[in-house]
């Protein structure tokens, strides 16, 4: 246990309660000292010529002072011998402690040495004097900096409120704004973290300020920052291109340092106790109603604990005239993300394709796509813009794709018949009669075969044939290719087969039923 000095005036009320004629044992029970101390202030008041029946005009200062120097020890520091012989080995205790050992090992230690001292005292010296078992706490009060220059941000829990779209009770999230000059605050509530979320909170806060701060001070939230460190944190993509376009920047606090934005974590708990427990809401936007116009008159108007003035006051006279313009237009939030390029030289982006050219089959591309426009970037180099669409939908482009493969992939009528028109007249005009179709796209392989025959046997020959079959009306690809096989495309005697015709397998030859002429029968 420390030790405890006797305060003079307490010496004093020891000493007069003794001349009244009170016994050890009350006075020790009417002021709280230890029976044992009052007995010595009493024997060193009486060896110093205190007389019970000389009244209390004996308790004079010079006597009480004479008292206490008898019966206290000498401590011209206020600690006694054992301390000053501790003192005496403060570098080989210090380095016990400093490397590692613990304090019983350094009082066995030092009783080695001969140093034998109470261990409670050596726990005072190695707390007090080297700074054994407590982290360095102090701090420094941080300046408010300049009017308008800082907002620290910071996410608190508050309870259950009903949401409609689900049909259940949500635990409420507070996503909090303080200024630190003014300490001016402003709640937005959500159910959601998203990146979304934060920045309509944001949004909602310049509203709510009337302009925008230079500067942001966020915890470590991962909407916002995507790799904590002390110096070098990285930032979210999509938040950083929302602070360029509304002017401030981004100074996150250090992972658990509450320090780097003590304004706002004193608010949270404030925004908790004081608007939101107790409290019933219909819904989250009557929650958000009624937190606004608590920031504006509960928490605006109250009379600050540290500054002792008004924040929503301070911050209309010297903050707000500070402040950037509130922005105007809403924010286009853009998507970012990476997405690897598939066989059929597209990437998926929201649910929807966009095409990327071939030669990037197999890479994984950097994509951002706001409402309007999918960028698409290799490498830090631009290499593709589509038109935003919906989910489910599909933008390809004709140059992205292999040139014997594009009109197959788009349906492209048209290009497969001035494809096939350039093996020869007839090729396109069999092509032609070939798609006229009701569903023309379900001929395309048909055609894709016509072309094959043309590698196969030549334009010429495949020409040819399709001019023989045109002459009688036989738009059959399987047709083109017999021919081809048997050669008789050139072949003038012999006419193609009508192949709306089935002949039976056992149909006897025509010449059969012929009827010889009859003898006299006219020529």
């Amino acid at each position: 246990m420390a030790y405890r000095e006797v305060p003079v005036f307490e010496v004093r009320e020891v000493l007069r309660l003794w001349l009244m004629g009170k016994g050890l044992r009350s006075i020790a029970q009417l002021t709280g000292v230890d029976r044992k101390t009052v007995r010595r202030y009493v024997d060193g008041a009486i060896s110093c010529g205190l007389a019970r029946d000389g009244g209390e005009g004996q308790l004079a200062d010079g006597l009480i002072g004479v008292v206490c120097e008898s019966v206290r020890p000498v401590r011209p520091d206020g600690h006694g011998q054992s301390w000053e012989t501790i003192s005496q080995h403060h570098d080989a205790v210090k380095g016990w402690l400093d490397n590692g050992l613990t304090l019983v090992k350094t009082h066995e230690l030092l009783e080695r040495k001969g140093v034998v001292v109470p261990y409670r005292t050596l726990h005072r010296y190695a707390t007090e004097v080297c700074e054994f078992g407590k982290a360095n706490n102090n701090t420094v009060r941080v300046a408010d900096g300049e009017p308008g220059g800082e907002l620290q941000v910071d996410f608190g829990k508050m309870g259950l409120v009903s949401d409609p779209d689900s049909g259940r009770n949500r635990v409420c999230q507070a996503l909090i704004f303080t200024a630190c000059y003014s300490r001016h605050s402003f709640v937005w509530l959500t159910f959601s973290q998203a990146i979304d979320a934060v920045i309509a909170g944001f949004e909602a806060a310049w509203v709510f300020f009337g302009g925008v701060f230079a500067v942001v001070i966020p915890d470590n939230m991962k909407t916002i920052v995507v790799h904590a460190d002390a110096c070098e944190p990285r930032l979210n993509e999509a938040f950083v291109e929302y602070g360029q376009s509304r002017g401030f920047v981004v100074d996150p606090a250090r992972v658990r340092s509450p320090k780097d934005k003590p304004r706002v974590e004193r608010t949270v708990p404030f925004v908790r106790n004081s608007f939101f427990a107790g409290e019933t809401f219909i819904d989250l936007v009557d929650a958000q109603r009624r937190a606004e116009q608590w920031c504006t008159t509960r928490a605006g108007m109250r009379l600050h604990g540290t500054t002792q003035q008004r924040p929503a006051e301070v911050f209309a006279a010297e903050e707000l005239p500070k402040l950037l313009p509130v922005p105007t237009g809403r924010y286009d939030l853009p998507l970012y993300k990476s997405a690897k390029v598939h066989r059929d030289h597209h990437i998926e982006i929201a649910k929807a394709l966009y095409s990327v050219p071939g030669n990037l089959i197999g890479e994984t591309v950097e994509v951002r796509a706001d409402s309007k426009l999918v960028k698409v970037f290799c490498r830090g180099r631009l290499v593709k813009v589509h038109p935003r669409t919906s989910p489910g939908g599909r933008v390809t482009d004709a140059e992205d794709l292999p040139a014997e493969r594009t009109a197959y992939a788009l349906r492209d009528l048209d290009a497969l018949k001035r494809l096939a028109g350039h093996h020869g007249h007839s090729v396109g005009e069999f092509t032609t009669a070939l798609l006229d179709h009701p569903l023309p796209w379900t001929k395309m392989r048909q055609v894709y075969r016509l072309m094959g025959f043309v590698r196969r046997y030549g334009a010429e020959r495949v020409d040819a044939a399709c001019n023989r079959a045109l002459e009688v009306e036989a738009v059959d690809v399987g047709l083109i290719g017999r021919m081809l096989e048997r050669a008789t495309e050139t072949d003038v005697t012999s006419s193609p087969p009508d192949n709306n015709i089935v002949q039976g397998r056992f149909a006897r030859d025509a010449s059969e039923f012929a009827t010889p002429k009859a003898e006299g029968d006219s020529q």
